[in-house]
């Protein structure tokens, strides 16, 4: 929300199975919302892990301690007057209920999409070694992912085009009164 020359924070958190399009809508989200004046930083996964949390793996333990680091910076960016966009898998809804509880201005956006079309988009391969049993605990697959139950914005990737799904979270910032 602009105030004067002040823009109020919000950490836009992005959560969906790999490859449903999380970092493709924010990606195009982020760049409308730099376009405007906006103060933005994207938080990737593929990103965080390289650099911030690069010591941990995989097991229910340290995704949780991953989402717990990625929260910890959202909150600081949000607090300071900067849209955040998260795009994360974060499979679990415990710990995407304490990251909303501790970063507080916090719109959960749910990238819904079909497993068949996730498949299908995953140019590395990724899906395919984890059925053949090359990638343990993959989200999808071998690890569970637990739909959000009540995200502020649900996104059907499988079924809106980019552009769609960047409009329709730019209509709810609007809405919210953030834009």
């Amino acid at each position: 929300m602009y105030k004067g020359n002040t823009q109020q924070g919000v950490t836009l958190w992005f959560t969906g199975l790999p490859c449903s399009g999380k970092s493709a809508v924010a990606d195009l989200v982020a760049k409308i919302l730099k376009e405007r004046g906006c103060r933005v930083e994207r938080l990737d996964g593929d990103i965080v892990r390289q650099s911030l949390t690069r010591d941990l793996g995989f097991s229910k333990a340290d995704r949780d301690e991953n989402i717990r680091r990625v929260t910890f910076v959202s909150k600081l960016l949000t607090r300071n007057g900067v849209f955040v966009l998260t795009s994360f898998i974060s499979p679990y809804r415990e710990i995407r209920a304490e990251a909303r509880r501790e970063i507080g201005r916090f719109i959960e956006v749910y990238t819904k999409c079909s497993l068949e079309a996730c498949i299908q988009r995953d140019v590395k391969g990724m899906y395919q070694k984890a059925m053949r049993g090359e990638i343990k605990e993959f989200t999808g697959v071998s690890d569970p992912y637990e739909e959000p139950l009540n995200p502020e914005i649900l996104l059907e990737t499988d079924k809106q085009t980019l552009e769609e799904s960047a409009t329709a979270v730019l209509d709810k910032l609007k809405e919210f009164g953030y834009l």
